[in-house]
């Protein structure tokens, strides 16, 4: 039992500094592009141990777009992530859409709409 707990601890520090590291990248080296710019990576999920990490994002506006373009510079922005980790193996990224909030305002606006 305590096992999965390391490995569980180890997942989450894992995915928690990509997060961190490709927050930097994209902040940096994409600066001057409009898409990204508007992009917050707001979590992280590490499968495998240091083989996928998946990162979640929400983009204010134009999230198909913002999606089309985060999948072009997937490649560019895991080089710059084996630049910053010092570790024998960069994971394979890759970034999905979170729809929290939306799905929040969703379940917020069926609730104002109950007669009570």
């Amino acid at each position: 039992m305590m096992k999965k707990q390391i490995n569980s601890n180890r997942s989450e520090k894992i995915s928690s500094k990509v997060q961190t590291l490709i927050s930097e990248i994209l902040q940096h080296d994409f600066f001057d592009d409009d898409l990204i710019r508007g992009v917050s990576l707001v979590g992280a999920e590490s499968h495998g141990g240091m083989q996928f990490v998946k990162l979640f994002f929400y983009a204010h506006d134009n999230k198909e777009a913002t999606q089309k373009r985060l999948d072009e510079i997937t490649k560019m922005v895991r080089f710059a992530l084996a630049q910053k980790m010092n570790q024998k193996y960069v994971p394979e990224i890759r970034f999905v859409y979170d729809d929290t909030l939306e799905r929040a305002d969703r379940i917020e606006q069926l609730l104002d709409n109950l007669d009570m």
